[in-house]
């Protein structure tokens, strides 16, 4: 009997749990009719320029010796 009362009490925290963390997604809460759907706008369909895309410096250099044997590549930690 101990064993049915704890299951079910297990069982209704794990759906508790399960239902919070379900509805704090956007596309649950739109589903379910929570949150209005997102309207798509005319800015937000836009394109940017290629201007804008386009990189000004040279580009990296590829099959270096240094790139292979660079100290500093072997010893830096950030990413």
């Amino acid at each position: 009997m101990l064993n049915f009362v704890f299951g079910t009490v297990a069982g209704g925290l794990i759906a508790c749990v399960l239902t919070i963390v379900a509805v704090r997604h956007p596309e649950v809460q739109t589903r379910l009719g929570l949150v209005p759907p997102p309207v798509m706008t005319l800015a937000a369909a836009t394109r940017p320029s290629d201007a804008a895309c386009r990189k000004t410096g040279p580009g990296p250099s590829v099959g270096t010796q240094e790139m292979l044997f660079n100290r500093h590549r072997f010893w830096s930690v950030a990413p």
